[in-house]
């Protein structure tokens, strides 16, 4: 695995974490679709389904990642949460969210973690 694999895999953990921490269960990591495309994180909160979009980025070097969902990403995630719920039985009674965790790695320090709920 290459440093960028390696760092997208340590963000995802970090994401993976937190959604624990506030109470979710993490269903699957990396669910692939075919040529469709990945869901990094598949989460119950209670009884809605979370799709979660993790960004991992280093500090001053790209945009931040909370910037990293334009309207053709969101639309494929939405396209992923379908094809998801076809293959697993359905939609939950609390329908389907999908969020986005950024991970911020500074040059010094721990990683800043920040998740945002329903961002399409």
């Amino acid at each position: 695995m290459n440093a960028r694999g390696a760092m997208g895999r340590y963000g995802e953990t970090l994401a993976a974490r937190r959604l624990t921490e506030a109470g979710m269960t993490v269903l699957e990591r990396n669910w692939r679709c075919g040529r469709t495309g990945e869901i990094d994180i598949v989460a119950r909160d209670g009884d809605t389904l979370v799709v979660c979009e993790v960004k991992t980025r280093r500090e001053g070097r790209f945009e931040h990642p909370m910037a990293a969902v334009t309207p053709e990403k969101a639309q494929r995630l939405r396209r992923l949460a379908e094809r998801w719920i076809e293959t697993h039985g359905g939609a939950p009674p609390g329908g389907v969210r999908i969020d986005l965790i950024g991970v911020l790695l500074p040059r010094r320090g721990g990683p800043v973690v920040e998740h945002a709920r329903g961002v399409a």
